[in-house]
């Protein structure tokens, strides 16, 4: 900190506009076709405030985002920042920043250049790069997240957390503390809960400076952690602004749904102490992994649950043989219904266990694809001979797969990327199902949905494994895994530390599980 208080790197700034705000939007209106994205909005952010805006997806929270950061060109509707208009959808101020959903990375470069590109390279005579400097500069913006991560190695090969951390660190170069404002649009949606810690840390520091932040996230458990007022939006219309104090979660919920929601839902499934094992593995090392012993039973949702670096969002991908290229994964995992055979888990590629992988919009789905392209893509060898494929049969099963799964598509034939979040998260998950495995495996199941598509996701995850379906979580939000599981591994350095179910299952013994309480 300097001795103004401000970040580190954080420069004072000029004193506030005359009207009192940070920033001011009013009358905002977008449509799309036929569909009114935003009517009428308005929202104000006071100087050094934490601002949560939250809705459902369609509510309108991204095309309000993207208005404010030039991508859109709203219908109607004027801004100011720190008292100066600015024409909204046509130029962005420089003291409004954003750390965007995608991050807006290039995966292919490292985080040292990445971070170049935002805030120049470190040059000396005739241009040439002092690169030196440049990972010194590089790790000083790195180092108030406290994550251990290759500077030079690509991000492609990164976490989730290690991107997200770059992106934030992106943003903040050359801030001008005590001005503008900072939008963060779901930064923590793939991060277990000390990173999210970690990121609050650095969110307070930013407002100590007098910098307003706009928060969107549909964690509930943030908005009420970190959050002093809260913008609710459904349908494109503004529902209310209020004072976090004023509200409790199933309230909050309430205005965002439109009805009556629990935030502390738990799905409709039982453990069944007399299932069969359908999968066990034995001493399973990799990156983080160091040794993981489990035993999977019919019918039973099992949660996987860790800090960073325990090897959370390894473990899925290795027993569903997607390891990372180029990591050595060992080990053994068996199938005991269909062959008491040990198998080596660096080579499963015909072994039916799908995966719903971590990041959707990289991973998942296929944003020039429609719905049915990227439901289909598991079973296109099923329908037709000699290399035609017959579209009839093709268009029954994803017909079927979006009427079982309630997956909201104006056509089949639409592009994915104009589905929200939670239905796209849904067909990829039709597409895991549709090849009928005995185990599904979901990372990060509710990334980027709101609480009302969570409840859907709950349910239909607990109606699978009634049906007799073995599902795996990996999930970094607690939530996920107290509203799903009937049992949780807790990996602590890459090992099985401990294990909770039945009554053992609450927030405060899960947490304390994670972090290495007693």
């Amino acid at each position: 900190m300097s001795e103004s208080g401000a970040p580190t790197g954080v420069v004072a700034a000029p004193q506030r506009g005359p009207n009192g705000f940070a920033l001011r939007v009013s009358g905002l209106s977008k449509t799309f076709g036929a569909t009114r994205a935003l009517q009428d909005v308005s929202i104000d952010v006071r100087p050094g405030e934490i601002h949560a805006l939250v809705g459902q997806n369609g509510s309108g929270k991204s095309t309000l985002i993207k208005a404010l950061a030039g991508y859109h060109h709203p219908d109607a509707g004027a801004a100011e920042l720190d008292g100066e208009p600015f024409d909204i959808g046509v130029e962005v101020p420089d003291g409004l920043r954003f750390v965007h959903q995608d991050l807006g990375l290039v995966l292919e470069l490292s985080a040292q250049d990445n971070l170049a590109l935002h805030g120049g390279f470190a040059k000396g005579f005739g241009g040439r790069v002092l690169w030196r400097e440049q990972e010194q500069t590089t790790h000083e913006l790195l180092r108030r997240f406290d994550v251990d991560i290759d500077i030079h190695q690509p991000l492609a090969a990164a976490t989730p957390v290690e991107r997200t951390v770059v992106a934030i660190a992106a943003a903040l170069q050359g801030w001008h503390g005590g001005s503008g404002l900072l939008v963060l649009d779901e930064p923590t949606a793939v991060l277990p809960h000390d990173e999210v810690e970690r990121l609050f840390a650095v969110v307070h520091e930013v407002r100590k400076a007098g910098t307003a932040v706009l928060y969107v996230s549909h964690r509930m458990d943030e908005i009420f952690e970190i959050a002093d007022r809260v913008t609710i939006l459904r349908g494109g219309r503004l529902v209310a602004t209020k004072d976090v104090a004023q509200l409790d979660p199933r309230a909050l919920a309430g205005l965002m749904v439109g009805e009556d929601v629990d935030p502390d839902y738990r799905a409709p499934v039982a453990a069944k102490p007399d299932a069969p094992i359908v999968l066990e593995t034995r001493s399973i090392a990799g990156k983080w992994l160091r040794g993981i012993d489990l035993r999977v039973y019919e019918g039973e949702i099992l949660g996987i649950a860790g800090l960073a670096g325990a090897g959370v969002l390894e473990l899925p991908y290795v027993i569903t043989g997607h390891a990372p290229r180029g990591d050595r994964v060992t080990g053994e995992l068996r199938l005991p219904k269909e062959s008491d055979e040990w198998r080596d888990v660096g080579d499963l590629k015909d072994v039916n266990i799908p995966l719903v992988p971590s990041d959707r919009q990289r991973e998942g789905v296929i944003f020039e694809f429609a719905v049915s392209e990227n439901l289909s893509l598991s079973i296109l060898g099923r329908f037709g001979r000699r290399g035609k494929l017959a579209h009839r049969q093709e268009e029954r099963a994803v017909e079927e797969w979006t009427r079982r799964l309630e997956i909201k598509t104006e056509t089949p034939g639409s592009l994915i990327s104009t589905l929200s979040g939670g239905n796209q998260q849904k067909v990829v998950v039709a597409r895991c199902l549709a090849t009928e495995p005995d185990i599904l495996v979901l990372c990060e199941p509710t990334a980027g949905v709101d609480i009302g598509t969570r409840v859907a996701i709950y349910d239909l995850i607990a109606r699978l494994s009634r049906e007799g379906l073995t599902v795996i979580v990996s999930s970094s939000d607690e939530g996920d895994l107290l509203a799903m599981c009937t049992r949780i591994v807790v990996l602590r350095n890459g090992t099985v530390a401990q294990e909770l179910d039945g009554d053992g299952l609450t927030q405060q013994a899960l947490v304390s599980a994670i972090e290495g309480g007693d």
